[in-house]
């Protein structure tokens, strides 16, 4: 009787593995459409350049999700577009959160977790199992009455976990004896480009903010063999210029008119998904650039349907087992990015608050991919969208 005992628990096992890549996969398509819903949002009321990372405010708010019952959860669940279950995106989570400790000379990707505690507040025990285990977070007891002080306590813990990038996440005016949790994010990506561009190489050239205004910035240069595609139905050029040491790059999207960009990102579904880019020898110039960011999402999540976990209604029960009735206060992200010659350097991180409701040789021509003109550009890792943004403004 051992023996189909035994055989039984092998295809049980051979068959278990594949839900948790089933489960990641889910979360990678829910990812690349959250990131087109909120950035959507984002430039209706956003002209400029803008930086944002999807997968730092998705990271957190499904944290957050774990607590929700009933209709909030299923809000949360709708509108950060996350696996069918709570047990897949755990699975989802569990499977990807591990990949982000990189940490070495050529590429740094760091993703950490931290709950900060009010003292007379208790975490329910599957809460705070599920925070540990799976979203590997840190936990921390402090007094929220002493407004300042445990601001400047979780600020310097952002600041330590994105290279100093990230400063004053949390605003002490917003913290009080009512505020209960504060949930934060913080992800930093420091990579070196696989083909560097050569800093002699770098020379002043024009960047069209329209088709009539242009402004003199610093263009890098390199013509190497990267994979490129150019896209007749969107009317642009993508370009992936890969990073050293791991599965992780940025896509750039250009558009071929010098305004095309409002054109395109009118797509960004169809933008977002997987390009067929093939290798060609292409001959870029990209501009160096560096933007930041901070963004409120209460606004944008309201817009993708999730209403509930801001209000009267809120059933966020699952998240203390001393607290019940909580409301989520605010849920704001601060970006980072900057681009050289040399590679990038990206930051960002995410808090939630939880109040009481009371309160580049060969012969082969190169393509030309001539970043002159706006841009959008997507930093992806094993497929994930961890940031993106676009750069439409430099100062004189």
């Amino acid at each position: 009787m051992k023996f189909p005992i035994l055989i039984f628990a092998i295809v049980c096992g051979i068959r278990a593995a594949p839900t948790e890549e089933d489960a990641l996969q889910e979360f990678i398509i829910g990812n690349r459409k959250f990131t087109a819903a909120i950035y959507k949002e984002l430039i209706k009321v956003n002209e400029g350049n803008l930086i944002v990372s999807p997968f730092s405010a998705e990271t957190i708010l499904a944290l957050t999700h774990e607590g929700a019952k009933g209709e909030s959860a299923s809000e949360l669940a709708t509108g950060l577009f996350l696996p069918k279950t709570k047990e897949r995106t755990r699975a989802a989570m569990k499977s990807f959160l591990p990949k982000l400790k990189k940490s070495d000379d050529d590429l740094k990707l760091l993703s950490a977790n931290k709950i900060y505690v009010a003292n007379d507040a208790k975490l329910e025990d599957d809460f705070r199992a599920t925070a540990e285990n799976v979203y590997d977070s840190g936990l921390e007891n402090i007094d929220f009455v002493q407004n300042v002080k445990a601001a400047d306590t979780m600020n310097e813990w952002v600041e330590s976990r994105t290279n100093n990038k990230i400063k004053e996440l949390i605003n002490s005016d917003d913290i009080d004896g009512d505020t209960k949790l504060v949930l934060i994010n913080a992800l930093y990506f420091s990579g070196k480009w696989q083909n560097q561009f050569e800093d002699y190489l770098t020379s002043k050239k024009k960047f069209y903010k329209s088709k009539d205004e242009s402004v003199d910035v610093d263009m890098m240069h390199q013509t190497e063999y990267l994979k490129y595609y150019e896209n007749p139905k969107l009317n642009a050029k993508f370009l992936e210029l890969p990073y050293q040491g791991s599965n992780i790059s940025m896509i750039i999207a250009l558009p071929n008119e010098k305004e095309g960009l409002a054109e395109l990102e009118q797509n960004i579904e169809e933008l977002l998904e997987p390009q067929p880019l093939k290798f060609e020898r292409v001959d870029v110039q990209l501009p160096r650039f560096t933007i930041e960011s901070e963004i409120k999402f209460i606004p944008i999540l309201k817009k993708l349907g999730i209403n509930k976990v801001f209000g009267r209604e809120a059933d966020l029960s699952g998240l203390s087992s001393t607290h019940k009735d909580l409301v989520i206060s605010d849920v704001v992200q601060k970006a980072f990015i900057n681009v050289t010659e040399s590679g990038t350097e990206a930051a960002a991180a995410t808090a939630v608050g939880v109040e009481d409701r009371i309160g580049d040789s060969g012969e082969v021509m190169p393509k030309s991919f001539y970043v002159n003109r706006s841009f959008l550009f997507v930093l992806t890792f094993n497929d994930v969208i961890i940031f993106t943004g676009r750069q439409s403004q430099f100062t004189e």
